[in-house]
């Protein structure tokens, strides 16, 4: 485990004669902590971040690239003669930059994490996992699919359905469309708004309307070559902006990993009727799928559904799981492509990991940009060494950069704190007090991160 590092996240160190170049795509928290994992590697790859944060350059070269202009993409890895592509966000997987990589002879023969476009459609299409999961018998919240054609049917519907009731966009809506409404008249009004008004644009020119599952949330990752897989670190994540978990719905707010709940037997309850009936149906159905898959479950009464998929790691899950973690990311990617995960074993800290996310001032709704990030505890490292003899810190940008020579705010979910320690109070401790030595205008973050597993 990393100890917290005496830098001002603006240190660019110069890239490395190596034989492994990597790109990783996307600018947040997210992928700054797979440059992270990848920057421990043995082989000590050359990483480049596009488009990156300001955190990402103490470990690489960011680069001024769109992850969904594939041309750019293209010319920067034939240029720069990249070995392997890793696509953190969704967005340019359900576009098809898998299949771009896999049709372009001069790319073929550099190695891409993910599906499929087809394959990505279990991220990309609500109504197409949901019947993916009937397909297959995967246990999952009971359902239908309206269209604009079937809005007056749509309507019945709702008023006949047990309230609460859960309102999806079907195509990708940045995590927001996802609406429970908790009587008739809300669902009613929010099915309109998404049908007829088209609050979330094409994403929701089609609602999934689904049955309210009451339980406990968490996420299990799998590595995968379309064959065999491998199980990741699971987590459990928070994604109300306030505590206690109230008020609007956010990209995530914090996660806590190892889930105290996640035990050994409720776990193969998760592999038997989830994960092995999911990589069955992607063989059957013969989807080309060499990536993560980020099955979002519920636990109901001590057995798990299948809220959604994602084709992709979670964000903030990926601060904490990528911590416990304790092989060399490379490995896997490899073997994901050469179809070798029956190959590996995974192995994982037993240490409580926790990350906890501070936000702009009016997030998940109205914020401004551009404050300057003031990181305290650079100047008075004396002051946290008690904390960090008890356990590993590190601080993920999620949305900064770099401004004259300082951090500057970027978005909501500006930077987390991920710590990891033999408890998870301590964990707490240590990322609270590293927190309370961060400063930006209008910073926000939850104090109740993992509180629930504390006794």
């Amino acid at each position: 485990m990393e100890r917290l590092r005496k830098t001002n996240f603006l240190t660019c160190r110069f890239l490395k004669q190596t034989d492994l170049k990597i790109l990783i795509l996307g600018s947040g928290g997210r992928e700054h902590a797979i440059t992270w994992k990848l920057s421990q590697s043995s082989e000590d790859p050359a990483l480049y971040i596009a488009p990156g944060n300001a955190g990402t350059l103490e470990l690489g070269e960011n680069v001024d690239l769109d992850p969904n202009d594939f041309k750019a993409v293209k010319e920067f890895c034939l240029k720069k003669q990249i070995d392997m592509v890793i696509a953190g966000p969704e967005e340019p997987l359900v576009k098809g930059i898998y299949d771009f990589f896999k049709n372009d002879s001069s790319l073929q023969h550099i190695i891409i994490t993910g599906p499929s476009a087809h394959g990505a459609q279990l991220e990309g299409s609500k109504a197409f996992a949901k019947s993916f999961m009937k397909r297959h018998h995967i246990p999952t919240a009971a359902y239908r699919e309206f269209d604009v054609t079937k809005y007056e049917e749509g309507l019945e519907y709702i008023s006949r359905h047990p309230m609460p009731v859960v309102l999806k966009a079907d195509g990708l809506a940045a995590g927001k469309g996802v609406v429970i409404c908790e009587n008739a008249e809300d669902a009613r009004r929010e099915f309109s708004a998404m049908l007829k008004d088209e609050k979330f644009g094409q994403a929701g020119k089609k609602v999934v309307i689904e049955q309210f599952l009451k339980g406990i949330e968490l996420s299990v990752f799998v590595a995968t070559d379309g064959r065999h897989y491998v199980l990741l670190p699971e987590a459990k994540d928070y994604k109300k902006i306030g505590e206690g978990d109230t008020g609007l719905n956010t990209g995530g707010m914090g996660a806590v990993s190892p889930v105290p709940f996640a035990t050994n037997h409720f776990m193969q309850k998760v592999v038997s009727r989830i994960i092995e009936p999911t990589i069955d149906g992607l063989q059957k159905e013969e989807i080309d799928y060499r990536g993560f898959i980020f099955f979002g479950l519920i636990n109901v009464d001590e057995d798990p559904y299948v809220i959604e998929y994602n084709c992709r790691l979670g964000d903030p899950e990926t601060e904490v799981i990528l911590l416990r973690l304790e092989n060399d990311l490379i490995d896997i990617i490899r073997a994901m492509h050469n179809g070798t995960m029956d190959k590996v074993q995974t192995e994982f800290s037993q240490n409580n990991v926790v990350t906890v996310m501070a936000v702009s001032g009016g997030y998940p709704q109205k914020y401004q940009k551009g404050f300057p990030v003031e990181f305290r505890y650079l100047k008075n490292p004396e002051e946290i060494k008690h904390l960090t003899k008890k356990g590993g810190v590190i601080v993920f940008h999620a949305a900064t950069k770099p401004d004259k020579g300082k951090v500057v705010t970027n978005g909501g979910r500006v930077l987390t704190v991920s710590a990891s320690s033999t408890s998870l109070p301590e964990s707490l401790e240590i990322a609270e007090e590293i927190l309370r030595q961060i400063h930006f205008e209008g910073m926000y973050y939850r104090g109740d991160i993992g509180n629930e597993f504390v006794k």
